[in-house]
């Protein structure tokens, strides 16, 4: 297979650079195009990130000598595309929202597809927020997106925020089982990384718990709805339920976001080994997809009393998989459980790569 040449916007990144990592050895797809700040463009890679790669592993031997473009030099992006270095981008971007928005769908009306992680399109109403065990027939959306803004070839997909991963992928499964879920009461207990870097200065986090992210309990109670929408008169409505209600704390852990989680179920109540069976038996991503950086069960559980934890359990089955522990009755609402994700992979950069697999298995990218 000839592997599709991609780029990266926002290359010398945390996410950027987690793109870098995970792509370095993908079957599918090939790094040739990095993008950064104007104070970046121009020099190699390897120059720029001397003393900036924040990773254990090394980027690929071919993206070393890249030379960083402007991420905002829409003219050099375009180049490199009819040269055939580029056939879409990750958008790993750190601007402001407005100038986020802006730049991707510049990108898109110039025929080269945005897979983004940054929150600028999540709300726009043609655009699709992807898990892809969740919602890949919102994938849909796409032509009418296309047809809509008159782009050929380009558009733009998103995932959502880091820390909904480790908990709507299991309420999924339950809606899928036939379960309604009307309230879900969320604490999230989120990892350093999640800010970027330098991230969270080390005297405000260290031997401290913050109990306020900005924007991030908004996300947490909207996004999911979107997720769990329908498609309908070319836009994504989203679905009345479950209401949500989060409280999101940063504390002093490098990767991996936890939540804490009560839910209430509608009339039909399953049992605690029912839940179970069904989270343990859960996959919706048709196996002959092969998808390579899917997880083979995106849910793990653990029978441990005091699991999972960041430490041990945020790297389940290439930092893709969700882990689950905990799981007993609620006095509350009927259920309660913690789940844990790796926000960098899971939440970021793999679940990007993952979201450019659905969308080539799919027929748009290639």
């Amino acid at each position: 297979m000839q592997k599709i040449s991609v780029g990266v916007l926002g290359a010398t990144g945390m996410v950027g650079q987690q793109y870098i990592a995970l792509l370095a050895q993908h079957p599918w797809f090939e790094v040739r195009y990095v993008a950064a700040s104007p104070r970046s463009a121009g020099k190699p890679y390897h120059e720029a990130m001397t003393g900036r790669w924040q990773l254990a592993g090394a980027w690929g031997p071919s993206v070393g000598g890249l030379i960083l473009e402007d991420a905002n030099d829409l003219a050099a992006a375009v180049r490199a595309s009819r040269q055939g270095r580029l056939g879409f981008v990750f958008s790993a971007l750190e601007m402001e929202k407005e100038a986020v928005l802006s730049l991707e769908q510049a990108y898109a009306a110039q025929g080269i597809p945005v897979l983004s992680n940054a929150s600028a399109n999540r709300w726009t109403a043609d655009v699709p927020m992807l898990i892809p065990e969740v919602n890949p027939q919102h994938t849909d959306i796409i032509p009418v997106q296309q047809q809509a803004r008159g782009w050929k070839g380009g558009f733009i997909a998103v995932k959502p925020n880091c820390s909904i991963q480790s908990y709507l992928i299991p309420v999924y499964a339950l809606l899928k089982a036939g379960y309604e879920v009307r309230r879900l009461f969320v604490t999230t207990l989120q990892s350093v990384s999640g800010s970027g870097y330098p991230g969270v200065p080390s005297l405000d986090i260290i031997d401290n718990v913050v109990p306020y992210i900005g924007g991030e309990e908004e996300k947490s109670e909207g996004e999911p709805l979107k997720i769990l929408g329908q498609i309908r008169n070319g836009r994504i409505e989203p679905a009345a339920g479950p209401l949500i209600s989060a409280h999101c704390n940063r504390v002093p852990v490098v990767n991996g976001h936890t939540a804490c989680v009560s839910l209430e179920f509608g009339t039909k109540k399953p049992s605690i080994e029912e839940v179970k069976a069904i989270w343990t038996g859960f996959s919706s991503l048709p196996q002959e997809w092969d998808l390579p950086m899917a997880p083979k069960q995106p849910i793990i559980l653990r029978e441990e009393a005091n699991r999972p934890q960041p430490r041990k359990d945020r790297d389940a089955d290439k930092a893709m998989a969700i882990t689950l522990g905990r799981i007993r009755p609620c006095p509350l609402f009927d259920l309660r459980f913690v789940g844990l994700s790796h926000n960098t992979i899971r939440g970021a950069a793999g679940g990007g790569v993952l979201n450019a697999e659905l969308l080539k298995s799919q027929g748009y990218l290639g």
